[in-house]
């Protein structure tokens, strides 16, 4: 689903040259749910905006679901980006003076759906989240792990490959990050490719792989061995991580 080879970013001034990625080898496979883990200033949210198609790389290659996305324009990413991959934030990003229908719905308008489809879409995947009976409801109106849940339905609306996760727990009480966890579980044994960024070791430790980043490269790959929806990678691959 994701394979990064030898990934790197450069930041660039006059005056200074910061190296936010090193060579960085990922492969994900499709229907894994993976954990990024490493120190702030690591390079996870250059990873995580480079794997969500928002930022360009400086060299290497990046596939996505097998497209490689080197040298691709601007309207040639938006469309894959819209037609495979969802975000999660840890802000939520809702709009406050949109009930959560409407919110849902925002994205989709923007991809074109056809109105019964976007309602079929917004229904479903409010349901799929335990929400479908507070979609007019507003972001003030619900708590912080519903908000949440809110922007994970948004993100499952489009039916994405891949889910990416920055912080997705990093607003919430620690009895609401393990009910967003599980939900996040879930949308996973039901074939959705996810990867999560997060500072806590307890929710990293359930994900199916954890990879630890450091100084832009990866330096730790870690299997849960108590999770086992995924058969083992052949050795080959395994080896590229």
């Amino acid at each position: 689903m994701l394979q990064m080879k030898q990934l790197a970013k450069v930041y660039r001034t006059h005056m200074i040259e910061t190296h936010a990625l090193r060579e960085l080898t990922l492969h994900v496979r499709e229907g894994e749910f993976v954990a990024v883990t490493g120190p702030s200033g690591s390079g996870k949210t250059t990873f995580l905006n480079i794997a969500g198609l928002l930022e360009e790389f400086t060299g290497g290659d990046y596939l996505l679901d097998g497209v490689s996305v080197r040298g691709l324009d601007d309207n040639a990413r938006s469309k894959l980006r819209n037609e495979k991959i969802g975000f999660i934030f840890q802000g939520f990003n809702l709009i406050p003076d949109l009930n959560l229908f409407d919110n849902v719905d925002v994205p989709l308008r923007y991809r074109g759906f056809a109105a019964a489809d976007r309602k079929k879409r917004i229904e479903d995947s409010l349901a799929r989240v335990g929400l479908a009976s507070r979609m007019k409801h507003y972001p003030a109106e619900l708590s912080g792990g519903q908000q949440q849940r809110v922007a994970i339905a948004r993100a499952l609306a489009g039916q994405p490959r891949l889910l990416l996760a920055d912080e997705p727990t990093g607003n919430l009480d620690s009895l609401m990050a393990r009910g967003v966890m599980e939900l996040l579980e879930e949308i996973n044994a039901q074939g959705t490719t996810i990867v999560m960024v997060t500072h806590d070791p307890e929710l990293a430790a359930r994900a199916q792989r954890n990879v630890h980043v450091i100084d832009g490269c990866v330096t730790d790959l870690d299997a849960s061995p108590h999770i086992a929806r995924v058969p083992a990678a052949p050795a080959s691959v395994q080896a590229s991580v």
